[in-house]
């Protein structure tokens, strides 16, 4: 059996899909509970850091990329990217914390510990699939709703996946040494600049390029930014790095559970 002890927590996890569906319900709520415009405050943080970008580099320095890039205006070529890298910080943060919050109820409920990075991103992505339903809307019209537009739900299905396997790995790193939890905080600081979401690659220097493949969202940016602004199929290299980054987090997942199996709870 390939990689036994990360198909026994998707199976678990299956098994208990209508109770992570009731916990994505509840942490939603819970969000925005006792506040007056509700719903909105799910989606104000990330349009309003998304406009702050916004005003700064189109309207007040008005920067363009060059010629290699998908588009011109970088308040156009910032927002495809800026959507799934909140996402991302979001699914990764909460779900790398997931386990130690959980902590007192794992230690007396035979939950599956999955289930609570399941949630972060499961929750995660509820919030910013509207968003990206509304990129949808506005870019696809650029190229005439261009075919290739068929895959972006295989590739947000992808970029799904690989969330999940990170915060998970994640989660279980941190209950183990919390001082994890630090270092990945400062990492998403400023992974934003390699990557990208802010300039596209043609933008870093030739020597660093390679840097940009070591974040995990850099795929999947690429592959939205090829659909929406260019309305093109995404390249071999984009799919070849969604998968490694899926190969290498689900052995290096497999391995964790396997091992922190039996300590998990006590570490909590």
């Amino acid at each position: 059996m390939i990689l036994p002890a990360l198909q026994a927590e998707f199976e678990a996890l299956w098994r208990a899909r209508g109770l992570l569906a009731m916990m994505a319900r509840r942490e939603l709520a819970a969000r925005h509970a006792g506040s007056v415009l509700g719903v909105f405050w799910l989606y104000a943080q990330p349009l309003l850091t998304i406009a702050a970008y916004y005003l700064v580099f189109d309207v007040v320095f008005k920067m363009r990329l060059g010629e290699n890039a998908p588009t011109r205006a970088v308040g156009a070529y910032l927002i495809v990217g800026m959507v799934p890298w909140i996402a991302f910080c979001e699914a990764t943060s909460r779900g790398m914390a997931s386990l130690l919050e959980a902590g007192a109820l794992l230690q007396k409920n035979p939950l599956p510990p999955a289930l609570f990075p399941a949630r972060a991103v499961l929750t995660a992505a509820v919030i910013y699939l509207p968003l990206s339903l509304v990129l949808v809307a506005a870019y696809a019209p650029l190229h005439g709703f261009s075919p290739p537009l068929l895959l972006l739900p295989l590739l947000m299905a992808a970029m799904l996946v690989i969330w999940f396997l990170l915060a998970y790995t994640l989660a279980i790193l941190a209950a183990a040494l919390r001082d994890v939890v630090q270092i990945v905080a400062f990492l998403l600081a400023i992974g934003v600049f390699f990557s990208p979401v802010l300039f596209p690659p043609a933008m870093f220097p030739s020597v660093l390029a390679w840097m940009l493949w070591l974040n995990p969202i850099t795929p999947g940016v690429l592959g939205l930014q090829s659909l929406l602004l260019a309305g093109k199929v995404p390249g071999a290299e984009i799919w070849l790095g969604l998968a490694a980054w899926a190969v290498l987090l689900a052995l290096l997942l497999d391995r964790l559970v396997a091992r922190s199996r039996e300590q998990l709870v006590d570490w909590l």
